[in-house]
């Protein structure tokens, strides 16, 4: 063959080369080992330890809750908790009751600080006002279970069945609307119920449940010094207990004490979002 010949099938096949060349887009490693294209508004820069990042434009990812598992069951004997497997028995449920009025924002801030878990049985007409709104939604907003305590504080026996349904379906038609979400836990006034409240609050989906002791409504407990002593002395104090405080002033005050004095007698606190019977 000449030479100009194989000098033209040099050629002819560098132009069909270069026709066929395609740019590789350099790729990103995920967490989960595979890979992905970068786009051209994003690039790849080298940390000091080698890994890949990618700046720019960054993909919105979807954020999935870790869904807890149920850790604790109610005792309807004595309304304690108890563990399931080998959940840690030493520990109280704290409960706040008649929220938000003056000082649960307050005692929320406190809990929060401790590292505290707690349930606020919520007052429907303390939920009225745009104020009051954003205190319920400051304190769910700070990870802590929202409870209905009735609209009105009313004496459930004491009123019909269709006055009972309005205070039970109020409360929760209102902290839904501010939260998002219904509330997982009853609590009536008085601790009174009637066989139609137990049955509405089963079909609302939420747990029912009582108290093992509380003292801040007596006089002789109505400051922190007091307060604080029983409620970690009472002959009532037991594993799993479910302790009733209230919306109180003394009782802000003697938060940070029971907190602490619990956790040095060896008890931690039951997070209330593992208790069996609520949606996980």
């Amino acid at each position: 063959m000449k030479k100009t010949t194989w000098i033209l099938l040099a050629a002819l096949m560098l132009i069909l080369s270069a026709c066929g060349v395609s740019e590789e887009k350099p790729t990103v490693q995920k967490e989960s080992g595979e890979t992905s294209e970068v786009t051209s508004e994003e690039k790849v820069e080298v940390n000091g330890e080698g890994t890949q990042e990618v700046t720019g434009e960054v993909v919105e990812k979807e954020l999935v809750e870790e869904k807890k598992e149920p850790l604790y069951e109610l005792n309807t004997g004595n309304w304690t908790f108890k563990p399931i497997g080998d959940a840690n028995p030493k520990v109280v449920l704290l409960t706040i009751d008649d929220a938000p009025d003056k000082h649960a924002v307050e005692m929320a801030k406190t809990l929060k600080a401790l590292n505290a878990p707690a349930i606020f049985f919520v007052n429907g007409h303390f939920v009225e006002t745009d104020e009051e709104k954003a205190n319920l939604k400051e304190i769910y907003d700070m990870g802590f279970a929202i409870g209905n305590h009735t609209q009105t504080h009313a004496n459930l026996k004491d009123i019909s069945e269709e006055e009972q349904q309005q205070e039970i379906l109020k409360v929760n038609e209102t902290v839904e609307a501010v939260i998002g979400e219904k509330p997982k836990f009853f609590r009536a006034p008085f601790g009174i119920n009637t066989d139609f409240s137990r049955s509405l609050v089963e079909s609302e989906g939420m747990l029912l449940m009582n108290w093992t002791y509380g003292y801040d409504w007596e006089k002789d407990y109505m400051n922190a010094a007091s307060l604080t002593d029983i409620m970690l002395n009472t002959e009532y104090l037991t594993d799993g207990a479910n302790l009733l405080m209230h919306d109180r002033k003394w009782t802000a005050e003697a938060l940070t004490g029971i907190v602490e004095g619990f956790r040095d007698k060896g008890y931690d606190f039951i997070d209330p979002h593992t208790i069996k019977g609520i949606e996980q």
